[in-house]
């Protein structure tokens, strides 16, 4: 058996750590060179699994497009022919690469693909609102809550591209709230959504900030390749939270954030409302310097106020004051981050269509609601 511990340690040792790649690669196979290109991509790696329901994509397509009539098979058939014209079933839409899954998936193009992903949304959210709502950016400092929120938001396709920020790695501890597989353990957790994004809807443009929201990369953030139309701040540094409300409110970009507790919604409107004072004039008016250099202690009554520490839950409360005694960090529970992916996406898409246009702090508090 020592011979084997030794055996299965130096295998170990071989392995290299996993890229942080998150982008899916495009194979349209009506190019010729895409079409080699995919050939030789899987001839060099034949551990590699193809999946190939292109057909039943496009019975499904010709289903969603004829909802007053039960097609029979032969009509189905018929009206899938008509689509594909001369093209070959192996050409019609695109072979999406998963480099770190080690997948290739056959899929319908992107107007099909989100025609057909997106076809029970109908008329909850109208065509219109789709078109207005697949040109949106949206960016999320923090992917503990911030994760849930990310996917919610591409399920629904709130938007048509997110910017996603947090240094932190995945830990055990963190997955009594993040939905993930044990194997992305030390994974970046802004990696680690956007590949789920990916492979849930490869069209949604997903750029990563890894090492974070930070002064320095925080306008990139913002405004490279287009200015974010909201931003969603989930993260727990105390100066992050501020800095990139300063910078929000600079250029006029809605803030949205979700407290974890008791269903906490906090909404500033810094596109309607320039002069809105930072978290409604919760926190006092501080300068960029005397921010950087406030010690912990001088943080806290900045805090308080802040995550809204007076209206907290008694167990919350309790749980602060237990922070460096019985637990590490304030807790966390998986339906409550749940509940604020559902509250900060149905949020921003009301945002983004002019259907909400108030600023202010509410909550969805279940003790309260449900007795």
């Amino acid at each position: 058996m020592p011979g084997k511990m030794i055996e299965l340690e130096e295998y170990i040792k071989q392995q290299q750590k996993e890229p942080d790649n998150y982008t899916p690669v495009f194979y349209r196979l009506k190019n010729q060179q895409e079409y080699d290109a995919l050939l030789a991509l899987l001839a060099s790696k034949p551990h590699i699994q193809v999946y190939d329901q292109i057909s039943s994509q496009l019975s499904e397509l010709m289903k969603i497009r004829n909802p007053a009539k039960r097609l029979t098979t032969e009509e189905s058939e018929q009206q899938i022919n008509e689509f594909l014209g001369n093209a070959s079933l192996s050409t019609i839409g695109v072979w999406v690469y998963f480099p770190w899954s080690g997948r290739v998936v056959h899929i319908l193009d992107e107007k099909e693909f989100v025609e057909l992903r997106t076809s029970r949304n109908k008329h909850k959210i109208t065509d219109e609102e789709a078109a207005i709502l697949g040109t949106k950016k949206i960016g999320i400092i923090g992917l503990s809550v911030g994760q849930s929120i990310a996917l919610t938001l591409a399920m629904e396709r709130v938007c048509g591209e997110l910017r996603l920020a947090d240094f932190d790695e995945l830990e055990l501890s963190n997955m009594n709230r993040i939905r993930t597989g044990i194997y992305n353990l030390s994974q970046s957790k802004v990696v680690i959504a956007a590949r789920e994004i990916a492979e849930l809807d490869p069209f949604i443009k997903v750029k990563c900030y890894t090492q974070g929201a930070t002064e320095d990369n925080l306008m990139d953030f913002m405004t490279g390749n287009g200015q974010l139309d909201i931003l969603v701040e989930e993260c727990d540094g105390i100066d992050i939270k501020i800095i990139s409300r300063m910078k929000a409110k600079e250029l006029k970009i809605p803030v949205v954030m979700e407290m974890n507790d008791r269903g906490m919604l906090d909404i500033e409107r810094f596109d309607l409302d320039p002069e809105l004072p930072l978290l409604h004039g919760l926190i006092p008016d501080l300068d960029l310097v005397t921010l950087q250099n406030l010690t912990s202690e001088e943080k806290i009554p900045i805090l308080g106020p802040m995550v809204g520490m007076k209206d907290m839950s008694p167990k919350m409360k309790y749980s602060l004051t237990e922070i460096g005694k019985s637990i590490t960090t304030w807790p966390q529970l998986a339906s409550s981050v749940v509940l604020g992916g559902a509250m900060v996406a149905d949020t921003c898409r009301r945002i983004i269509l002019d259907q909400l246009r108030s600023s202010g702090r509410y909550y969805v508090d279940f003790e309260q609601l449900i007795r």
